[in-house]
């Protein structure tokens, strides 16, 4: 890890790994708002990143691995990362409150509305092929299947 001057760990690479991915960041409220109202409809997962170790060895490989072995894909991949773009966690976590705070974890959306959830305790101590069949889990049951 890599510390600066009172800017903290160097978390580029924690963002890099999804992002080459093709999931959107949303760092700020606005972006969670616009991105909430233009994917409104169709499907949507939404990843709420984290610094642990088990977002880096077990939620973002997860991610990768889900999406590389999909037959349908959510139409929409964003995330929000907890404890470093806060007031983008807070207000992502509005659309879905009636879920405890977690991190990392993933939610997914339906036409806007949130259909499944995967917090924190599916992921900690799990492998990461094990958090990648739970998305597959959820994308299999969500995602409709092309003709």
């Amino acid at each position: 890890m890599q510390f600066g001057f009172g800017t903290g760990p160097d978390t580029s690479w924690m963002r890099e790994e999804l992002t080459k991915l093709g999931v959107e960041e949303l760092k700020t409220p606005e972006d969670v708002d616009k991105a909430m109202d233009e994917y409104g409809k169709g499907t949507m997962l939404m990843v709420i990143n984290s610094v642990c170790g088990c977002a880096a060895g077990n939620a973002r490989p997860g991610v990768e691995i889900a999406l590389k072995k999909a037959n349908q894909k959510p139409d929409h991949l964003v995330t929000v990362f907890a404890g470093q773009d806060k007031e983008a966690t807070a207000k992502a976590r509005d659309y879905f409150s009636e879920y405890p705070p977690s991190s990392p974890a993933f939610a997914f959306f339906v036409d806007g509305e949130v259909k499944a959830m995967v917090p924190r305790h599916r992921i900690e101590g799990r492998t990461r092929d094990e958090v990648a069949d739970d998305l597959l889990m959820v994308f299999d049951a969500f995602v409709e299947k092309e003709a």
